[in-house]
């Protein structure tokens, strides 16, 4: 028995004299790790004393060219103090914001991983938000509509259909609200009407004929008549109108859509591309500024006009690349310039004074276009002709600060209905057209009044008709 304990006893004590060999080798390898992070420490501070050293010469000035630049760094490069180019400050943080949850899904381990124990309590550690959608099909509603007998007369009574009102427009079976999709989709997304009937069919489970989706658009225009109206009312009294045009083919034929519009409102209309089309907007009610281009359907209107200095610009701009080696025409343009920047510069709180101003750059650039409006050989000299004929409606801008030079708004107001017709091709017919028209005004009226497309043509569609 002694014998046996006294062998259990060795073992232990072999045992623990490895164990003890194991951690003094473990303590001397640590050792050594630590020797070596001492040794890399102080290399890190001789480095650091050569850097700053460096650094004390620089400031000083001793260093120049590459051999005095920090190693990894860009040659020092003049700062720009121009307060116009410097960044704008930012009014809130753009992290992406957390949205609220709409089911919330817990992950947690019933039984540890290493022994199978089953797990109890916990906390939340972390958590991940996932954007997802589902196909929604149709809602297919049947209103049913009771006749019922009254016990005291025997009269017997049914609802109307006025009880549908904000519910379906008319006499259609599309609810205001598919009806609104399908607007929306259709003029602020820019979809085709086949792209937007496989959307129906794929996501909705929905499929409508393309006389449907048709009928769907023209349904917001028949809305839209009395919005038209105030709109081009609301146009008529701002004291300052944008107008210009573009092609728009019908039926394979060309024609011209024109857009007049203020920073709130937006009207189109389909014509020819005369004089006449003007009057039909601007009538004589209305007394503000038209800006638009050179065109010459513009010039009969009477009252007060801006021209658009970035076509003029643009075109000096061409004829400088066409005539790259002519020195007289590179003076004369930077002259122009010089007088447009001036007059954009330029800004006093006397309404008279300004107007004095607007008399001074008109007569400074007639100054440097006249002497060439008898010069046959100089490529600017029908430009020079345009300049003096339009010399007082082109620094309207500098007596009334409201009013832009450029006519930069009627072209981004167009620039949708552009983009829509290189996709489309146009429209088919008359109808076609006039729905293109008055839907193109409703939705760019709201896109300019920031508005949501889709709930502010739901709203028209609920809206009492009169």
């Amino acid at each position: 028995m002694r014998t046996a304990s006294r062998e259990a006893l060795l073992a232990v004590i072999a045992r623990q004299q490895q164990e003890i060999l194991a951690l003094q080798r473990t303590v001397g390898d640590q050792q050594v790790e630590i020797a070596r992070f001492t040794a890399t420490v102080a290399e890190q501070r001789v480095t650091i004393g050569q850097l700053e050293a460096r650094l004390r010469d620089l400031e000083a000035g001793g260093g120049t060219g590459s051999r005095g630049e920090m190693p990894g760094h860009k040659p020092a490069q003049a700062v720009d103090s121009d307060p116009a180019r410097t960044r704008k400050p930012r009014s809130g943080g753009y992290g992406r914001r957390r949205g609220e949850p709409t089911d919330v899904v817990v992950h947690a381990l019933e039984r540890c991983p290493d022994c199978g124990t089953a797990l109890r309590g916990g906390r939340s550690k972390w958590s991940r938000q996932v954007l997802e959608v589902k196909p929604s099909p149709v809602d297919v509603v049947e209103h049913v509509f009771v006749e019922r007998t009254c016990p005291s007369c025997h009269r017997r009574w049914t609802p109307r259909a006025k009880a549908l009102g904000g519910v379906v427009a008319g006499q259609q079976r599309l609810g205001i609200g598919l009806v609104s999709l399908i607007a929306t989709l259709r003029e602020a997304g820019r979809l085709p009407v086949r792209t937007l009937q496989w959307y129906l069919e794929q996501v909705h489970r929905l499929h409508l004929s393309v006389g449907a989706i048709v009928a769907a658009s023209r349904a917001v225009a028949e809305r839209g008549v009395g919005e038209l109206a105030t709109i081009r009312a609301r146009i008529r009294a701002s004291p300052t109108v944008h107008a210009d045009e573009t092609g728009w083919r019908q039926n394979g034929r060309n024609g011209y859509v024109w857009t007049f519009s203020t920073p709130t409102d937006v009207l189109f209309l389909y014509g020819r591309r005369t004089k006449a089309m003007v009057d039909v907007v601007l009538d004589e009610t209305f007394d503000g500024v038209l800006v638009s281009d050179f065109y010459a359907a513009y010039h009969h209107y009477e009252g007060p006009k801006q021209r658009c200095w970035a076509h003029l610009l643009r075109e000096i701009h061409d004829l400088r690349v066409a005539y790259p080696r002519d020195e007289a025409l590179g003076a004369w343009a930077a002259a122009v310039s010089m007088i447009y920047a001036d007059a954009v510069a330029f800004s006093h709180a006397d309404e008279r004074e300004r107007v004095r101003a607007m008399r001074r750059f008109e007569e400074r650039l007639l100054g440097v276009c006249r002497p060439l409006l008898a010069d046959t050989a100089a490529p600017q000299r029908l430009l020079c002709a345009r300049i003096e004929r339009h010399s007082s409606e082109l620094f309207v801008f500098v007596a009334q600060p409201a009013v832009p030079p450029d006519n930069n708004a009627a072209e981004r107001s167009l620039r949708h209905l552009v983009t829509s017709r290189k996709i489309s091709g146009g429209t088919r017919s008359s109808q076609g057209t006039a729905t293109k028209m008055t839907t193109s005004s409703l939705f760019g009226t709201w896109r300019l009044q920031g508005l949501d497309p889709l709930l502010a043509c739901r709203a028209l569609l609920t809206q009492p008709q009169i």
